[in-house]
């Protein structure tokens, strides 16, 4: 009886350390123990391990999250810099932000014409660089390529192919752009624009989100394999949390389109 006391005594310690049994094993039980009770031992921790994994499924499948890994930079510096990673995805955020802001409004304003990218014989330019972008009345916005004529055909061009529903009208070098009613079909199409856009922004999301954890497997036989799989998992939760963001951008902004 007293032996197999002190054989149960070792139980919480043999559980403290199950974290590693799905690796190495279950731990093993005491010296000393009887065939009989080691057996026991041993059943005993497989039942209750198994018992809290099940569990632990089952809190997942009812949406509890999983815990969050948070490495100090400091630490691993030497292999990555997980503040640049992170200054590299909200990058794409708020490009995507300025994205939505500049071009996705049911209101096109002359200030929406302003980047509009113009392909000229000497390179590219934005709009706002060629021609004087003004508004004449609620409908009808005026570029004046005065400074730029031989420009005014690619201007019109950019103009018509921005993806803003927009057909200019040229008077020698001043192109007039009706500003379209706002119909259900239109904020329709600048709702589909806007998923398109973010579908772009998360491609380069996931472009960060690789080049960083290809950087980190560059030190795998330099750092334990515990080190870069929790890096891995942290550059993959602030992926997610980028992409989170963009998500909660896109549903505010089509339900500002469609209105």
């Amino acid at each position: 009886m007293a032996m197999a006391l002190r054989c149960f005594r070792h139980l919480p310690s043999l559980l403290y350390r199950s974290s590693f049994t799905t690796i190495r094993g279950l731990p093993q039980a005491p010296a000393g123990c009887p065939a009989l009770l080691l057996d026991g031992c041993r059943h005993c921790v497989h039942q209750m391990l198994l018992t809290r994994q099940l569990a632990t499924k089952k809190a997942k499948g009812k949406g509890q999250s999983q815990a969050r890994v948070n490495i100090s930079a400091a630490l691993v510096e030497d292999i990555i810099s997980l503040e640049e990673t992170n200054e590299d995805m909200q990058a794409v955020v708020e490009a995507l932000k300025e994205d939505f802001s500049r071009n996705l409004s049911v209101r096109t304003s002359p200030g929406a014409l302003d980047h509009i990218i113009v392909m000229t014989k000497d390179g590219k330019f934005p709009l706002n660089q060629l021609g004087q972008i003004s508004q004449k009345s609620p409908q009808l916005i005026i570029v004046n390529m005065t400074n730029f004529p031989e420009s005014t055909a690619a201007a019109m061009k950019a103009i018509r192919e921005s993806g803003m529903n927009l057909n200019p009208e040229a008077d020698g070098t001043i192109i007039r752009v009706p500003i379209p009613k706002v119909t259900r079909e239109h904020r329709e199409s600048l709702a589909k624009l806007a998923k398109q856009s973010t579908n772009k922004s998360k491609e380069a999301l996931r472009k960060v989100r690789s080049k960083s954890i290809n950087q980190v497997k560059k030190f795998k036989n330099k750092v334990s394999e515990d080190t870069i799989w929790l890096l891995e998992k942290q550059i993959q939760q602030m992926a997610d949390s980028a992409a989170a963001e963009m998500d909660k951008l896109l549903a505010a902004k089509t339900k500002e389109l469609l209105g």
